[in-house]
């Protein structure tokens, strides 16, 4: 294939198709039609001579060979970008401040060494943290960019898959020699938890455990989730929490390690009208690659 032959124009649509996993969630996140993103992908797919997706009830199934690519095409793309804001730019500093949401824990352990970074190389960027659990800041425009663990469904915000935290059963060395470890998923029935007000969620982790969950004893109750953290660390209990939280802890030991545990996707979110501006976009770009990483380091453990 001739590059100076090459659409690359096509690239776009399918790393939208790649992020999102259906056409339909490409068009939603691009703009761009259903149609015209097919047509977008199976000309790159003839112009590159191979399969990038399988077609599927549930979406799209990238192949390897479109995993390979995707690689390729998001450096390029990040490349593409740098480019154009600077050009957009031409000498202006990437300036003034920009109100980022995120929930307790994410806002008080994950962010604050990203800030670091960012700080270093955003100078004269100035972030307003709205710690939250809620989505509705973001639609209320009390914030400009979240980070949450739920994707929102509303067609004004644009949602980008960067990580995903695992969660990991844990509890303080001092409970453990006061209650005992356990040593299958059934101990915990004999075992001080913690978890939200609302227990629904972690009974029904029970019960497709095959275990009643009629008799869980309780610690502690909370939604607070850095109130859920300081009462793991206190010794009140066994917590399943971010493993971003617990590895590396001075004081608590993950327990349990083979029990199959949901990962939560984490997503970051802005309006789709802001992505225009470049100093929200370097903002989010910089998120983007930071978060992703250091979610990678904290759970190398």
């Amino acid at each position: 294939m001739n590059t100076r032959e090459f659409n690359w124009s096509l690239i776009p649509s399918f790393l939208a198709a790649m992020e999102q996993g259906s056409l339909m969630g490409a068009a939603r996140a691009t703009g761009v039609s259903q149609p015209t993103l097919g047509r977008h992908i199976a000309e790159l797919e003839q112009q590159l001579q191979m399969v990038l997706f399988e077609r599927t009830g549930r979406g799209l199934q990238p192949t390897s060979q479109a995993i390979t690519l995707a690689e390729a095409a998001s450096a390029m793309q990040v490349g593409a970008a740098s480019v154009s804001r600077l050009a957009s730019g031409a000498g202006q500093a990437i300036k003034g401040k920009v109100r980022l949401t995120a929930s307790q824990p994410v806002a008080c352990f994950l962010l604050p060494p990203i800030l670091v970074q960012m700080r270093q190389a955003l100078p004269d960027v100035v972030v307003e943290l709205v710690v939250s659990n809620s989505i509705s800041n973001l639609l209320m425009r009390e914030a400009d960019i979240a980070l949450r663990m739920v994707r929102p469904e509303q067609g004004s915000l644009v949602a980008k898959q960067i990580g995903q935290v695992r969660l990991r059963a844990c509890a303080s060395l001092d409970y453990l020699q006061r209650m005992g470890t356990p040593q299958h998923a059934n101990d915990l029935m004999h075992h001080d938890l913690i978890a939200g007000n609302r227990t629904a969620e972690i009974e029904a982790g029970f019960e497709a455990l095959g275990l009643s969950a009629h008799n869980l004893r309780y610690g502690l109750c909370t939604d607070d989730l850095n109130a859920q953290w300081a009462g793991v660390k206190a010794g009140l209990g066994v917590g399943f929490v971010g493993e971003y939280l617990a590895l590396n802890e001075p004081g608590i030991a993950s327990v349990l390690p083979s029990l199959a545990l949901p990962a939560l996707p984490v997503w970051l979110t802005v309006h789709r009208e802001l992505r225009t501006s470049m100093l929200i976009r370097s903002v989010y770009d910089f998120l983007s690659e930071h978060v992703a990483q250091g979610l990678i380091d904290k759970g190398k453990g």
